[in-house]
Parts: C-alpha cells; sequence; structure tokens
C-alpha cells in the first residue's frame, strides 16, 4: 500500500535510473514541495513515496526531470527541449489502497497509468 513510482526510458530499454523526481501536494494551483529525490538503478525510488500510515487522501503531482535525465546520458536534444519536465497531476481518493504512478518516457513522448 502507499504510494510509489517507477520510471522506464523507452529510448534505451531500461530503467531510468538517476532521474531527479518531485513529489508536490497541490490545492488549486498551488504546489507544496515534499519530497526531492533520483531514482535508484531500478528506475524505483529506495521507499514509497508515502508508506501505509502516512498517505492520505488529496491531490499531488509527481514531476520528472526528463530533459535533465536525458542530458545526462548524452542524448543530443533540441533547444527548446520537446518535454522537459513532466508532470503528473494526480488524485488519491482513498488512502487505504496501493496507488502506483509509472511512466514510460523517452525525449519525445511519455505515457502513464495507476499501477498496481
Amino acid at each position: 500500500m502507499g504510494l510509489s513510482t517507477h520510471v522506464l526510458d523507452t529510448m534505451h530499454g531500461c530503467p531510468a535510473a538517476g532521474m531527479r523526481v518531485a513529489l508536490y501536494a497541490t490545492a488549486g494551483d498551488e504546489a507544496t514541495l515534499l519530497k526531492a529525490l533520483v531514482l535508484n538503478q531500478d528506475g524505483r525510488t529506495d521507499a514509497p513515496l508515502f508508506d501505509n500510515a502516512t498517505l492520505r487522501a488529496g491531490t499531488f503531482r509527481l514531476r520528472f526531470d526528463v530533459a535533465g535525465y536525458f542530458k545526462a546520458r548524452g542524448v543530443l536534444l533540441p533547444e527548446p527541449n520537446f518535454l522537459d519536465q513532466v508532470n503528473l497531476d494526480f488524485g488519491v481518493a482513498d488512502a487505504a489502497q496501493h496507488y502506483h504512478v509509472p511512466l514510460l518516457v523517452s525525449p519525445w513522448s511519455y505515457s502513464t497509468y495507476r499501477g498496481s
């Protein structure tokens, strides 16, 4: 249970190790930074973003530094980049459930879904 994320680099066919991710609580146009971290070798956080005891109902944003990740991998990106920061805004309706927010990403596209 809790909240987790996982990023897969679809350009290279591997986990997005080293990508910077930030978690925000949102309320209308306001966003409050809760955590900033770097993904491990499996493209995941070392611990859940929220565990069972701390997850609460509300609205949140995960911000993924896509351009920074691909630049660090040596990918030549145009200026300005097509994708820079990918923001995923989502809601947690039932804090007793597990919310997994994966991201599949390349310099040109991304997709997400609510995982398990």
